[in-house]
């Protein structure tokens, strides 16, 4: 894949991850933090689903590179929420 077209696929895993994890009470996230997030998340599900199934995942713009990338995406923000305290609301940290 071309640089934009990674931009592209970055922004989308980014933003569906920025979704799940962060459900009624997640903070908007700006588009370039979900372009990071989306292919440093891509980078990580495709390792995970290295150690997984054994084989490489070639990353193209179908379901299932869309799905690992999420995957990724959701374990790296779900990570960084753990190491932040990012899951904790205002008032329970008072």
């Amino acid at each position: 894949m071309g640089v934009l077209a990674w931009i592209v696929f970055g922004a989308l895993a980014g933003w569906a991850a920025n979704l799940v994890v962060g459900g009624r009470n997640r903070r908007p996230q700006g588009c370039i933090i979900s372009i990071l997030v989306g292919i440093v998340g891509s980078a990580l599900g495709g390792l995970i689903y290295k150690l997984v199934t054994g084989r490489e995942k070639f990353f193209e713009f179908d379901i299932t590179s869309f799905g690992v990338a999420v995957l990724g995406a959701v374990v790296l923000l779900a990570l960084l929420r753990l190491v932040t305290g990012g899951g904790r609301r205002e008032r329970d940290r008072m």
